[in-house]
């Protein structure tokens, strides 16, 4: 697993940016896929989850992720729930002690949250229509209802597709720019005509900072770049690929 220095300096705050190494999936899904909804063997990838879990010192039951959807929507997580009570969102946040809350990424943008003083953290699923829509400060938002303060947050980015690997198409660049013509800084050209090269992290940074959040850390790791240790979407799909793993990206209080 990885970790953030920010994160980690911080008292009473575990966290993990898991890359693919260190569980027990096979082929395409090795080693440590957290994806439930993969075509993996399901008892794979619950074996994964456990052993992430334990890494963050939390019991199975109370390593949460959700159902996630490319949307704006945040939960509040104040116990544990079952897979078949997993809510729609794509962040959660949390000032329950041992109760890790997480995303699930293969190339969108993980960032996870922490205000320590207020006992407060949460994890995001940034990926670019996510990040469009909101997502972030959805994510802040919720947390200040909880005691944090916005100042005295710390975000980190973990591993995320990057620019010279990220191509768009001139709908997507259109996207962007009819939300905001400063959108277009996020843009770089491609070899290939009409599309341009997107910057997602930059895009994320960006937001996080017109937030007002007290700090920010981008670990500056490229999923697509990196097969050894990362799952990628789009690696899997110029590959021909029939599925893919997933990471979890989890964050914990501890009691």
């Amino acid at each position: 697993m990885i970790q953030a220095a920010s994160l980690s300096a911080l008292p009473k705050i575990r966290h993990a940016f898991f890359t693919r190494e260190g569980g027990v999936s096979e082929g395409i899904y090795a080693s440590l896929n957290g994806g439930l909804g993969s075509k993996d063997a399901p008892d794979a990838a619950r074996q994964n989850r456990d052993r992430m879990a334990a890494a963050l010192g939390v019991a199975p039951a109370h390593f949460l992720t959700c159902y996630q959807i490319h949307s704006p929507n945040v939960v509040v997580a104040e116990t544990p729930w079952t897979r078949e009570a997993t809510p729609e969102a794509d962040a959660i946040v949390t000032r329950t002690p041992g109760l890790a809350v997480g995303v699930l990424t293969a190339d969108c943008g993980p960032v996870l949250f922490a205000e320590s003083e207020a006992g407060v953290v949460g994890a995001a699923h940034s990926g670019w229509k996510g990040a469009l829509g909101g997502v972030l400060e959805a994510t802040i938002t919720t947390m200040e209802k909880l005691g944090a303060r916005r100042d005295r947050i710390r975000a980190a980015l973990g591993p995320v597709i990057r620019q010279p690997n990220y191509e768009v198409g001139p709908e997507f660049v259109a996207r962007f720019e009819a939300a905001d013509t400063a959108n277009a800084q996020y843009f770089a050209p491609s070899a290939k005509a009409g599309h341009a090269m997107f910057d997602l992290p930059g895009y994320v940074a960006a937001r996080l900072a017109r937030a007002g959040v007290g700090g920010f850390e981008d670990l500056r790791l490229c999923t697509y770049a990196d097969p050894a240790r990362f799952f990628s979407y789009r690696r899997t799909t110029h590959r021909g690929e029939p599925d893919y793993g997933r990471h979890v990206n989890a964050i914990v209080l501890a009691p």
